[in-house]
């Protein structure tokens, strides 16, 4: 009888196990998927940000509305970091990503349209 209700209680463990594993497969499969759709559309972003030409002017005016409390008036740094030649440490998909995604803290994430994200790109060109 010993051997029996042994033999059953594996069953229920091995049972338990591949009930944990296929748990476990299925949340993974869920995360990475949603992982792949927010990198897909992150994608499109940039790609569509980048296809447009920019405006030093309206960018400087996002930059003075939005930045200047951690970045400085002259972009020379306060909070964030010095911004000149920000173009030659990071390529624009990085910075766009950082804007976006707000990738180091305290640096919060903006959402901002194509159009006025490369708008602040060129500003930031013209920080060289």
């Amino acid at each position: 009888m010993t051997t029996s209700s042994s033999s059953a209680a594996e069953k229920i463990l091995k049972k338990e196990i591949w009930k944990r594993v296929v748990i476990f497969l299925l949340v993974s499969f869920i995360f990475f998927f949603i992982m792949y759709l927010t990198q897909h559309q992150n994608n499109k972003y940039i790609l569509k940000t980048l296809e447009l030409e920019g405006s030093e002017k309206v960018g400087d005016s996002l930059f003075k509305t939005n930045c200047v409390g951690c970045h400085g008036i002259t972009a020379r740094g306060l909070v964030g970091p010095d911004l000149h030649s920000i173009t030659n440490r990071m390529d624009d998909k990085q910075i766009i990503n950082q804007v976006i995604g707000g990738q180091t803290p305290p640096m919060p994430s903006f959402e901002i349209d194509p159009q006025n994200m490369s708008n602040l790109l060129k500003y930031l060109h013209s920080l060289e």
